[in-house]
């Protein structure tokens, strides 16, 4: 014991007369567990700082900051580890891994990188926008009566949660002290906002696609992944379960990809499935076409009785609500329309009846919202409204209301009463599946709402962080107690690039057009809201920037408006560069994967 103890300081003393480099190098040679070499590592750099604490007075310039340097290196390794160990539902989502295969775990990871997504849209919004608005708020007189919870109303319309309670007003506590203008930080933080989301969004679909497409351990076959993948410091009964499960899951799916069969159709059967595709492509498109037209008559009717007889009654409050409660009704049961024409079509793999599916339902969500746009940006914008922004925030507020609550009613009536009929009345049914489909693009298509509202209820992400977190927990018991795996086991690795896709177009490229439209078109109200009396929400940043030309100290900020922001050459040849670092990106992929699988051959061979 004293030997090994002497041999261990022995050891620690020689990895920290090392350079960093070399001690890096010699830990990760060493025939240990990762847990020993951990704490082999944390012993080095323990004794490294007690010998720079010893030798302080001594010490130059540069050992100072290298003193400093493996410190902070020991705080971020330690913070690194205590934030895995902190991460949101990583045990339920190992869970629902291991039980159900990585095509169902694709939804749940989506949902918690929303959420995750949401949380940073909350703090941005809430500390620039709705933080100064508080210091100068005035006493809200209309009383609560409960209503507004379910309408987005009365109440709440003098509340910070919508866009016309903000002020237009330069706030001042000090006199002759900074000034916060409202006006500057309610356009520049939403605008600072999307372009950060944007950016956010391209690095996860790069990173995403590295991963799922481009990764070099998807072509070092099975036996890698059987022999080399343990983790020897699992001594946990439940944890061992668990990790034999997951594995277990992953090799079932990556011998299902292996070991498909490509089914050869005979032409009489070939037509016979283009035609039932056609008919099935048909039928949907008619079917979103009828629900655009239904939710655009509907929500004129809607905005005449706003207009014309606007009282607050019980009827009006529950008239407000029928809106939102026919479009999440059509969003509800037109997928499961969907799910029955993909299984008429008979497609050879899940993976063709998913991605079909989305299609469909991704053509009806999007164009439902088009619509919505339409009539907000074409319709309730030039309407006699005294202000048309708390409006259309009211509005976005009732569709998340009610899609939220009918998603958990989705999973009341759509799998547990489904259980109870397939295994007490009709047992041939069995347990339903879970349609991965239809949950993701209900996700897409809150999400969408909320980015909408954001220019005209801007604590909305705050709203949507609880219903994610709901529908998150509803969700996983749903999917534990009601459903079953799939009866066929596929690999589902790209499904997470293709959602984050999806998300990125059309649903975040269709709301940037409409907040520029909104932003640069469209005359704000008179009467509410921060850009009241101007003649557009961005001719702020022009009064702004007319205010800088007096000023020398500002001359660079107004020569990069009036030289690279207001040009269109500016962005046109933003966008060619866009495109040219796009397409050699895209080169340098398919050239790493022409080299990762000529390895592979080379190694088999």
């Amino acid at each position: 014991i004293f030997h090994g103890f002497y041999a261990e300081e022995d050891l620690v003393g020689n990895l920290a007369s090392m350079s960093t480099s070399e001690r890096i190098k010699a830990i990760q040679k060493m025939p240990e567990t990762m847990k020993k070499k951990r704490e082999i590592r944390n012993k080095v750099l323990k004794e490294i700082t007690r010998k720079s604490r010893h030798y302080s007075t001594q010490l130059s310039c540069a050992q100072c900051l290298q003193g400093a340097a493996v410190s902070f290196r020991r705080f971020g390794n330690s913070l690194s580890e205590y934030f895995h160990l902190l991460q949101f539902w990583h045990k339920a989502l190992k869970i629902i891994g291991a039980k159900f295969g990585t095509s169902v775990l694709s939804y749940f990871i989506f949902l918690k990188w929303l959420l995750t997504f949401n949380i940073f849209s909350f703090l941005i919004n809430f500390s620039f926008i709705t933080v100064p608005q508080f210091l100068i708020a005035e006493p809200n007189n209309l009383s609560f009566t409960g209503l507004e919870l379910f309408t987005g109303a009365g109440y709440f319309q003098q509340t910070v949660l919508y866009y016309g309670f903000y002020s237009n007003a330069t706030i001042t506590k000090i006199k002759n002290g900074p000034s916060y203008n409202m006006q500057l930080a309610y356009i520049f933080t939403v605008g600072l906002y999307f372009v950060i989301c944007f950016l956010i969004l391209l690095f996860s679909m790069a990173k995403s696609f590295c991963r799922n497409f481009i990764n070099p351990q998807s072509y070092s076959g099975n036996a890698s992944k059987l022999l080399c993948t343990w983790d020897f410091n699992i001594t946990n009964e439940k944890a061992v379960k668990l990790k034999q499960k997951n594995l277990s899951t992953q090799i079932k799916e990556d011998l299902t990809e292996v070991n498909r069969q490509v089914v050869n159709f005979s032409v009489k059967e070939r037509a016979v499935r283009i035609v039932i595709h056609l008919a099935a492509w048909m039928a949907s498109l008619a079917t979103a076409v009828a629900a655009c037209a239904g939710v655009y008559f509907l929500s004129i009717n809607n905005l005449k009785l706003f207009v014309e007889g606007h009282k607050n009654d019980l009827e009006s409050q529950a008239a407000m609500l029928v809106l939102p409660i026919v479009a999440s009704l059509l969003n509800a049961f037109i997928p499961f329309f969907y799910s029955w024409l993909g299984r008429l079509e008979r497609y050879q793999t899940p993976g063709h009846h998913i991605y079909v599916t989305i299609a469909r339902n991704i053509i009806l969500k999007i164009s439902v919202v088009g619509i919505l746009c339409y009539y907000w940006v074409n319709v309730v914008a030039t309407s006699q409204s005294q202000c048309w922004e708390t409006l259309v925030g009211q509005d976005i507020y009732r569709l998340v209301l009610v899609n939220f609550i009918f998603c958990l009613l989705g999973s009341f009536f759509g799998e547990f009463l489904r259980r109870i009929i397939g295994t007490t009345f009709c047992v041939s049914l069995g347990l339903p599946e879970f349609d991965i489909g239809r949950n993701v693009l209900d996700l897409i298509y809150v999400q969408t709402l909320i980015w909408i509202g954001i220019l005209f209820s801007p604590l909305l992400p705050g709203i949507q962080i609880i219903a994610f977190s709901i529908v998150f927990y509803v969700e996983k018991v749903s999917l534990i107690m009601n459903c079953q795996p799939p009866r066929k086991v596929w690999k589902t690795a790209q499904m997470t690039t293709s959602f984050m896709f999806l998300l990125f177009f059309p649903s975040f490229v269709g709301v940037l057009c409409v907040i520029g439209v909104t932003v640069w078109r469209l005359k704000p109200s008179e009467g509410c809201g921060p850009f009241r009396g101007l003649p557009s929400m961005y001719a702020a940043v022009s009064e702004w920037i007319k205010i800088l030309e007096n000023h020398t100290p500002s001359k660079w900020v107004v020569w990069i408006y009036y030289n690279l922001i207001s040009r269109a050459l500016f962005f046109f040849i933003l966008s060619v560069l866009a495109l040219i670092i796009a397409y050699l990106y895209w080169k340098i992929i398919q050239g790493r994967k022409a080299m990762i699988k000529l390895l592979h051959k080379q190694i088999i061979n």
